[in-house]
């Protein structure tokens, strides 16, 4: 007898063309709303742009204006300043919120609760606290006068007004990272700290050995979307301030504004803000790396 035939192997099925398909409204997407623009904000960023006339070619011209800009260092100083602030502020009260939730309630109306002030516009969010804190009428210096102690101009001062605006958004934003941090702590296995407790491990000794550690891919995300959040701090600026007093609050963003649609210098204007993204992504990387977020103590 001849030998038998093997069995015909089945065809593998092809499904790129459907996840092709799938993938093309988001790819779209992404073109028109993100590479597109970028594109040419730094077309517009190699021209003498002011939106009243056509733009023509000045190469790096901007940029070489750029180090000369007093102001543009000075705001790049100021947005800084605003970043510590506001990262170190709103990541502490927020692991401190998270680990509250995580280790005595997990109540949904107290998480409900928490996310409130995030779903407020952030114009919402600067009128409200621009009319709490004015120095005359404002309610926190009404109490403030009750307690004997002297009405403050906490968005008029130079040296209030910046710490005021990044209390401001950390009152904000602090739920929100905080539900972000609770998400990461419930994947940490219960028995871990059922066993520290068992060898006598308080709180605080669980939280640095086990919580943190084991958080640390969570935590990084946050900071990065912390620390690019604050970069972008400008509708609260806006609102409040308007970048003084004396310029104690003119961030990286409202410069921008300032240039693009006060003085009408968009080439200029486009110029720093590809300069700012790649600080932003410069600062990403590094920060990635330094907390090492694609590793996991759980693996």
């Amino acid at each position: 007898m001849g030998a038998s035939k093997a069995p015909a192997r089945p065809r593998r099925r092809d499904d790129r063309t459907v996840a092709w398909l799938f993938l093309a409204p988001a790819l779209v997407g992404f073109g028109l709303f993100y590479l597109y623009p970028t594109g040419l904000g730094i077309y517009y960023s190699l021209t003498d742009y002011g939106m009243l006339s056509a733009p023509n070619l000045v190469g790096a011209e901007n940029y070489r204006d750029l180090v000369g800009d007093d102001k543009f260092w000075n705001a790049l100083e100021v947005t800084g300043y605003y970043v510590v602030l506001n990262i170190v502020s709103q990541t502490v009260l927020a692991l401190a919120l998270a680990t509250l939730m995580h280790r005595l309630t997990q109540s949904v109306v107290v998480r409900a609760m928490l996310l409130v002030p995030w779903l407020v516009p952030n114009v919402t969010v600067g009128l409200l606290w621009m009319w709490m804190l004015d120095a005359n009428l404002g309610f926190v210096n009404h109490v403030l006068g009750a307690l004997g102690m002297r009405p403050t101009g906490f968005l008029t001062s130079p040296s209030w007004a910046m710490p005021t605006v990044a209390g401001i958004n950390t009152w904000a934003y602090a739920g929100y990272t905080a539900l972000l941090l609770y998400a990461g702590m419930l994947q940490i296995p219960r028995y871990l700290y059922e066993s520290a407790a068992l060898d006598g491990a308080g709180e605080w000794r669980m939280f640095t050995r086990i919580t943190l550690p084991l958080l640390r891919p969570i935590l990084a995300l946050v900071l990065v979307v912390s620390l690019i959040g604050s970069f972008q701090i400008f509708d609260t600026i806006a609102v409040t301030t308007k970048g003084g007093p004396v310029g104690a609050t003119r961030v990286i963003y409202f410069y921008i504004y300032e240039q693009a649609f006060t003085n009408f210098r968009m080439g200029y204007a486009s110029a720093i803000a590809v300069v700012l993204a790649v600080v932003l992504g410069a600062l990403t990387a590094v920060q990635m790396r330094l907390l090492r977020a694609s590793r996991s103590d759980l693996a």
